[in-house]
């Protein structure tokens, strides 16, 4: 049996083409032949031809022979042109890409090797394979190239999708660390803004407190002056020390402010305005000078 390198699936597909091409083959050269028989029939019905209506037999049998056989080339050639549609289309989808070398189909080595085949394997072949004939091609083995290439495309996709699912997760842990940072900025500003106000109101209270107990103290002094000496002395070194308290406490306050204007002292705007107020200064200094030259002596 001659060796195509085709399997035993494959050479039994091949088989089944060629018994097609052979049946539309013999159907054609049928065809051929009622044409020389429909000549013979309806126009050699004379014992004598002259050459004119000799050459017109022909001629017209040569027109008849002719379309017949382009006809049955067209048809061969568009044949082979919807079974190559077949194979690239199941190739197609196990992501296989096929190339044809059409300098091969002109190879008389391989051409005489197909008519030995038709010749003595074709007639041992169609009694084996009668079972394989179906309408269209069978997919390619499962157990070969096309099985390993699903399993590496499978692969490739659960690895791509693995591949998404982590990158969604990272972005969402993302997301949420930078929500995180600007929680956490925004508790950090409101907490030194609370503390700073809360410092403030502690030291307005106490003020007032001292202010508070001073007053209370002032008014005790002025109920009691009628008391004896000693409950005097006491009430105003009761006095005295509150006053103190609060010259401490005040001093303490434009200890704060001046630490306030200090650091206002050092900002930019600052800065900036004390530079403008010196640049004024010394324009004026110079309108000043400039003015004396135009002055009377007296």
């Amino acid at each position: 049996m001659a060796d195509f390198g085709f399997n035993e699936h494959h050479q039994s597909e091949i088989i089944n083409y060629m018994r097609f091409a052979r049946s539309k083959r013999l159907l054609r050269l049928k065809t051929i032949d009622s044409c020389f028989e429909e000549l013979k029939d309806s126009r050699l019905v004379e014992d004598t031809f002259t050459v004119d209506e000799v050459r017109e037999m022909l001629d017209g049998l040569q027109m008849v022979v002719r379309g017949e056989v382009e006809m049955e080339l067209i048809n061969t050639a568009h044949t082979n042109v919807l079974l190559l549609r077949q194979i690239f289309s199941q190739a197609e989808k196990f992501y296989l890409r096929l190339q044809s070398d059409i300098s091969e189909l002109e190879n008389r080595e391989l051409l005489e090797q197909v008519a030995e085949f038709e010749k003595t394997d074709f007639k041992i072949a169609n009694k084996i394979n009668q079972e394989t004939s179906k309408p269209k091609l069978a997919p390619l083995n499962e157990g070969g190239v096309s099985e390993l290439l699903k399993k590496e495309i499978t692969k490739l996709q659960e690895e791509n999708d693995k591949l998404k699912s982590r990158l969604r997760t990272l972005e969402s842990q993302a997301m949420s660390a930078l929500d995180e940072k600007t929680k956490a900025e925004r508790a950090l500003k409101d907490l030194q803004r609370t503390q700073g106000e809360q410092k403030l109101f502690a030291q307005t209270k106490e003020i007032n407190s001292l202010e508070d107990t001073v007053a209370a103290l002032k008014e005790d002094y002025e109920r009691s002056l009628s008391a004896n000496a000693a409950s005097q002395k006491d009430l105003k070194e009761t006095l005295i020390t509150a006053k103190h308290d609060l010259l401490r406490v005040q001093e303490q306050l434009a200890l704060a402010e001046k630490e306030l204007e200090k650091k206002f002292q050092q900002t930019a705007a600052y800065r900036n305005m004390k530079e403008i107020l010196t640049k004024k200064n010394e324009q004026i200094k110079e309108i000043r000078k400039r003015l004396q030259k135009y002055e009377p002596d007296d």
